[in-house]
């Protein structure tokens, strides 16, 4: 995934800029970057690898190298950015978060009609942001150039453009999968992903753009370039999961539907009788706490945290590129508290079951301090389907996630044309598929949040919301 904070103002903005993009943090742990423009000096640009130090090590002098009253940073999953762009738009700044599915195509077709060129990184590969400035130029201005990019790439595209001159191009992606939002202060303008970002830094919301609008963003203000479209599927898992908790998109934050997914959870236990004998509900941290907080607020079962991640050094456990140093390092993390685990029942409540390969060895871990019983539920549906509008957590096949793995054990390619009677718990194939779940990784009950139940916690209508991974339908 990843995600960008930008600023253009009548004074230096720099350090706004620096602890803005580090607000970002939690949406990308490989490459991080700044670009600024400075009257004097124009555009700057440094780019550092954030795999094994945060983004505010390695950028914490850049007040020092950089100065301007127009900047950006991102944070990014993906290719090295922002980019430095000279064509005939002019010299600017671009950043890209999203995906794009036919890259090759594109850059097949691109060479293959012009006498251009790519520089290529190690093995070949184009960078996608590269690519995505390559489209744009194509046309004589940055909307139209905006607009005939998103039309061709098959993903996602949210763009962030600083001109020379210090004004931004904010585009967000054509179906707006992903949010931008505006603030405003006195002298400034700001561009960004996370709302909380813009908020402490003094910035008021001023306007969240809608699917594939695209606005020129200066200090005095905003002048569209490009009306929103009509329809929207902006992703569920923005609340369910890597949406940061103080955030709110399209009006809905982010703390608050999960206290109310928790709770839906706990009265459809209740409903079936499945709440019994439980003594602590707990979070799977830390995204499954606030899921964990509404069940436990619902159904008066008292919460706790039977064991705590040992985060100082470690933040975030999937940082390491090796499978086998990043379950390692979640294992290391998990520091119990005997006394809330010895002998309890315990349900717990995690954001989403991917793969399962942590989850197993937490499970294992619980019962070897002592845990009575383990049970588990999933504060979303069962995933049936890899991701194609993002790169956030993407399966690279469908059969890497649990569910569609179980499903193939059962009945082999004839299952997969049931996926929506295995998703659904009241059905035979629902059933089965939940206690071999159960079986594998030795939960003593296992409940998936139900469609409905995600959308009504949301509470956006049902049109407007992307729900590919769980129903396939587009």
């Amino acid at each position: 995934m990843g995600g960008f904070f930008g600023i253009t103002s009548k004074e230096n903005c720099i350090s706004d800029v620096f602890f803005g993009t580090d607000y970002h943090s939690h949406l990308g742990t490989h490459r991080a970057g700044m670009a600024a423009y400075d009257d004097e000096i124009g555009l700057q640009r440094e780019i550092h690898n954030i795999e094994n130090s945060q983004f505010k090590t390695k950028f914490e002098r850049i007040t020092e190298k950089m100065t301007g009253r127009a900047a950006m940073g991102c944070i990014s999953d993906g290719n090295p950015q922002p980019l430095l762009i000279r064509s005939k738009l002019g010299t600017y700044a671009i950043c890209v978060i999203g995906i794009i599915n036919n890259a090759k195509d594109i850059i097949e077709n691109f060479l293959s009609n012009s006498c251009d060129h790519f520089d290529a990184m190690t093995g070949g590969r184009i960078n996608d942001t590269e690519l995505v400035a390559a489209l744009i130029n194509q046309k004589p201005t940055f909307e139209e150039g905006i607009a005939f990019a998103q039309d061709i790439i098959e993903g996602t595209a949210s763009i962030l453009i600083l001109k020379d001159g210090g004004n931004f191009i904010a585009a967000r992606d054509k179906m707006g999968r992903l949010p931008i939002l505006i603030g405003k202060n006195e002298n400034s303008m700001c561009v960004t992903f996370e709302s909380f970002a813009y908020e402490k830094l003094g910035y008021e919301a001023e306007a969240e753009l809608g699917p594939g609008e695209i606005l020129e963003v200066s200090p005095d203000g905003i002048k569209q370039l490009k009306a929103p479209g009509k329809e929207m599927r902006i992703c569920s898992f923005l609340w369910t999961y890597y949406g940061y908790p103080t955030s709110t998109y399209e009006g809905v934050n982010v703390e608050v539907m999960r206290y109310k997914n928790g709770a839906i959870m706990a009265e459809n236990d209740k409903a079936l009788g499945k709440d019994k004998n439980i003594e602590f509900v707990c979070g799977v941290p830390d995204s499954g706490t606030p899921h964990a907080i509404g069940y436990s607020n619902r159904s008066h079962i008292p919460f706790a945290r039977p064991y705590i991640k040992y985060t100082p050094t470690w933040s975030r456990s999937f940082m390491p590129i090796n499978q086998g140093d990043r379950n390692k390092i979640a294992r290391m993390k998990q520091i119990p508290v005997y006394d809330l685990i010895k002998d309890k029942n315990l349900l717990f409540v995690d954001d989403s079951i991917v793969r399962g390969t942590q989850l197993r060895e937490t499970v294992e871990f619980l019962y070897a301090s002592g845990a009575k019983s383990v049970h588990m539920r999933s504060a979303c549906p069962p995933i049936m389907y890899g991701c194609k509008y993002l790169n956030f957590s993407r399966a690279t096949s469908d059969m890497e996630l649990i569910a569609r793995r179980v499903v193939d054990e059962l009945e082999g390619a004839e299952g997969f044309n049931h996926l929506e009677e295995y998703s659904d718990a009241n059905t035979q194939r629902g059933k089965k598929l939940r206690q071999v779940i159960c079986d594998k990784f030795n939960f003593d009950s296992l409940e998936f949040q139900s469609l409905e139940g995600l959308i009504e916690s949301i509470g956006i209508e049902p049109c407007k919301l992307c729900t590919y991974c769980w129903n396939g339908k587009e």
